[in-house]
């Protein structure tokens, strides 16, 4: 179970910080590269703050004192059609140092998501004579990736006044390259529970407040062009979700869906030591740059669950600033 989560997070952080390009930016200076390497990642960042941050329930019905539910969750966050997304465009007059080959002066290019690939600029010095040509990184799509996987291990348990807790979780996992950990809290409160009618209700109508964190490293120095050591890129997420839930109160399988807020933000911390050898800005630069993404807005979803005795199975789609599907294999008791 561990592989199969730490895979999903891997192929999420690692890809990304793989595509990044960090080492052939840093040709065109510190400021040049910090520029480009934040508008290139923060479509990912953005995308993986909606990934992790939702599926925080598959009922509106709270569970009573001393029921609980164990699930293994996980998501496809897409961004297939979202050009937005997938690129942005690049003006030189932005940039100190950064020149297309082709002459131009701006142009879309691929972000961390997208495709565009055979984009060459490059950097030189005030005499024109020394001169360095590289080509800009495109992203996931070209690898045929149209969505960022995440997964995680999430119980709920019943505690009184109709409130649930919630505790999402991944634990830290280290390989050669890469670390990933994952946690997070939730409450769900059902205010039907409160009415006289309760128990004859057809639906059942709750308040979920989640706070999720995320946090990954992936090795650089291995696959750096450029002198230097201790390469690597960090990601910490902290992000919050407010949703209103309600669901029909069915014995096998019931309807679910959601309306509410997301609110996160991204930090990315390139450090190590890059020394640049090559090109008219040959220095060495120690921890070059920080980058920070913010995200948020409404997100709606629909979803159905089917109870068959402990065993559950649940599955619902998000509509948001990205669309997300989430599937769950659940066990627990009422």
């Amino acid at each position: 179970m561990k592989r199969i989560l730490f895979a999903l997070f891997f192929t999420c952080l690692g890809t990304v910080s793989a595509q990044s390009g960090i080492d052939d930016l840093l040709l065109a200076g510190i400021e040049d590269a910090q520029r480009f390497t934040g508008d290139y990642l923060a479509p990912a960042s953005e995308g993986i703050i909606y990934g992790v941050s939702g599926s925080w329930y598959n009922t509106a019905d709270a569970k009573p004192l001393g029921g609980f539910e164990i699930s293994l969750i996980g998501n496809l966050t897409y961004y297939k059609n979202k050009e937005d997304k997938k690129q942005f465009v690049l003006n030189t007059g932005d940039y100190e140092n950064l020149q297309f080959v082709d002459g131009s002066t701006s142009k879309p290019v691929s972000s961390a998501l997208g495709d565009i690939e055979g984009v060459l600029v490059f950097v030189e010095d005030e005499t024109g004579l020394l001169r360095e040509e590289f080509e800009l990184p495109s992203g996931l799509a070209s690898e045929g990736l149209n969505f960022l996987p995440s997964g995680y291990i999430q119980a709920s348990v019943g505690l009184i006044k109709a409130t649930e807790v919630k505790v999402r979780f991944l634990p830290p996992i280290n390989t050669n390259e890469a670390r990933v950990s994952f946690y997070g809290f939730g409450l769900q409160h059902e205010f039907t529970k409160h009415l006289p009618a309760d128990k004859v209700l057809p639906i059942a109508i709750s308040g979920v407040i989640g706070y999720t964190h995320f946090d990954g490293k992936y090795d650089l120095t291995d696959s750096s062009f450029i002198a230097g050591s201790d390469q690597r890129f960090e990601m910490d997420i902290n992000s919050w979700v407010f949703q209103a839930v309600v669901s029909t109160r069915l014995p096998v399988i019931n309807f679910y869906g959601g309306l509410g807020y997301l609110s996160g933000k991204s930090d990315t911390d390139v450090l190590g030591t890059y020394t640049v050898q090559s090109g008219p800005f040959q220095e060495t630069y120690v921890d070059p740059f920080s980058l920070s993404t913010k995200a948020s807005g409404v997100v709606a979803n629909i979803g159905a669950k089917l109870k068959l005795g402990f065993f559950r199975l649940h599955a619902d789609y998000s509509l948001g600033e990205f669309n997300n599907l989430s599937f769950g294999i659940n066990f627990g008791f009422r």
